[in-house]
């Protein structure tokens, strides 16, 4: 049933044209605008795929959630949180600005929250820094992850804007180490490679309240699932989060490259590759796909037939 669906869609989805591969940064010009891949797994650990799901693509913005989980296990929540807000900024991803009040980025899902979160953990690591992100990334991937070193080369020579916004960052002391290590770092994981079945796998292990479903290893706590997935879904899709909410209404976290991940708490993690973006930086061919998912299984948050939580029951 489930695979049916999911060849279904991919069937009359790939034939989607709209939409512009990234060339901001020059080696992701390069990505064929005919891939398109879906995965869905499941909390039971089962696997379901379409097109183009093993076609390895960088993580890129992707990787957020997950190094924001990672300060939020090493780190604390409240350490966390002085570093990082939780508010929808309403700007673009790799806008220039902190929050005016609390002088902190708006919050992780950002390019500036995102530098904040590398930041901390190049803090709390220190030269171990990256093998931390890259383990903790591979083991919700349940795969040994590595970076893409012709796209990690091209993006930090092209890394700018991140520059800017870390000196920002530096001159308020959000951040304490030096801005080319941060910036490097924060370039290192966006760079790590992986696959819509592996995107698929990590989602299902935040779906799965922090343990990968596939490998039965538990990464990080509950709680810091709760604060993730929350995070996700208010700001995720950038400056789409609110239409996304309305239309899909999943926790969802996108990508320059192409990627998109989404989670259904409790139920399944499902990863998705397709390179031309919209006007947004999400990927077209993605968000019509999870469009079309919600709607044949009822997995919008606020779905009518979804009953919810049975909790209040108890005391009722």
């Amino acid at each position: 049933m489930i695979q049916n669906i999911l060849d279904d869609i991919y069937s009359r989805i790939s034939e989607e044209q709209s939409g512009e591969v990234a060339n901001y940064i020059p080696a992701l010009a390069e990505a064929d605008p005919k891939d398109f891949g879906l995965a869905i797994v499941t909390v039971n650990g089962d696997v379901y795929t379409a097109g183009d799901a093993d076609t390895p693509f960088t993580i890129q913005s992707q990787s957020k959630p997950f190094t924001f989980a990672l300060a939020l296990e090493e780190c604390g929540i409240e350490t966390t949180y002085e570093h990082v807000g939780t508010e929808p900024s309403g700007d673009a991803f790799n806008s220039v600005v902190l929050d005016p009040v609390t002088k902190v980025p708006f919050n992780p899902m950002v390019n500036s929250g995102a530098l904040s979160m590398a930041g901390l953990i190049q803090e709390k690591k220190g030269e171990g820094a990256f093998e931390a992100i890259r383990s903790c990334y591979s083991s919700f991937a349940g795969a040994e992850l590595s970076v893409n070193d012709r796209v990690y080369d091209s993006e930090l020579a092209t890394a700018h804007r991140n520059r800017a916004i870390a000196h920002l960052m530096r001159s308020g002391d959000v951040v304490s180490d030096p801005v080319d290590e941060v910036v490097h770092l924060y370039t290192e994981q966006c760079s790590i490679e992986v696959t819509a079945r592996q995107m698929a796998t990590m989602s299902a292990s935040l779906a799965n309240i922090g343990t990968n479903p596939v490998t039965d290893e538990t990464i990080v706590s509950p709680l810091v699932v709760r604060h993730v997935l929350s995070l996700m879904f208010t700001c995720g899709m950038y400056d789409y989060a609110g239409r996304w909410a309305v239309d899909v209404g999943m926790p969802a976290k996108s990508g320059v490259s192409g990627g998109l991940m989404a989670v259904v708490n409790r139920q399944i993690g499902i990863g998705l590759y397709s390179p031309p973006l919209d006007e947004h930086g999400n990927s077209v061919r993605a968000i019509k796909a999870c469009v079309e998912l919600a709607e044949e299984f009822g997995l919008h948050a606020f779905e009518f037939s979804n009953a919810g939580s049975s909790m209040l029951s108890v005391y009722i």
